[in-house]
């Protein structure tokens, strides 16, 4: 019976490095963007970024899709998001055409008015100059990529021709 328990615990054991090692699992703890293209969904996302303003400056993927001001608020998110990936990609759910959620996309703007403290000022106290907000045309609340869309990726014209997108399966 003890010698049963032991192998089902070795054998426990095993599966699960196998696991981890075919998921690449440690990958993602870390902040390598290259991590993000684990799963081919994301290589348009990726190809982009990386030829973006931001790529070229090094800004990792988490830096603006991940809380950075509290490590369990970061990891938490994290854990959700990772879990919605799986269980879309697992199922095969997932929209090609990926659209941020909102709770991602609450993140990433929290994120863009941080590092863009003193341009975002700026903006703010010129704001009364330039728009006329007693227009009903003039729309407020909108988030930063309303305008830069093509800041953070690039431009995207469609998942296959999206310029760059060719070869970027850097880690396998």
């Amino acid at each position: 019976m003890k010698k049963t328990a032991i192998s089902l615990f070795v054998f426990a054991l095993l599966f699960f490095g196998y696991i981890v090692q075919q998921s690449q699992m440690t990958s993602y703890l870390s902040k390598d963007p290259k991590a993000c293209i684990n799963c081919h969904v994301m290589n348009t996302q990726y190809a982009t970024w990386q030829h973006s303003s931001h790529g070229v400056a090094g800004v990792a993927c988490i830096e603006c899709h991940l809380p950075t001001d509290n490590f369990f608020e970061k990891y938490y998110a994290k854990s959700v998001d990772g879990w919605n990936h799986s269980v879309a990609f697992t199922n095969g759910t997932y929209d090609p055409a990926m659209k941020i959620s909102d709770y991602g996309a609450e993140r990433v703007q929290k994120n863009c008015i941080s590092c863009h403290a003193s341009m975002v000022s700026e903006i703010k106290s010129n704001s009364d100059k330039y728009h006329n907000y007693t227009d009903p045309e003039v729309e407020t609340g909108r988030k930063c990529w309303d305008c830069h869309k093509s800041v953070p990726h690039g431009k995207v014209r469609s998942i296959t021709t999206t310029p760059y997108n060719l070869g970027i399966k850097e880690n396998k």
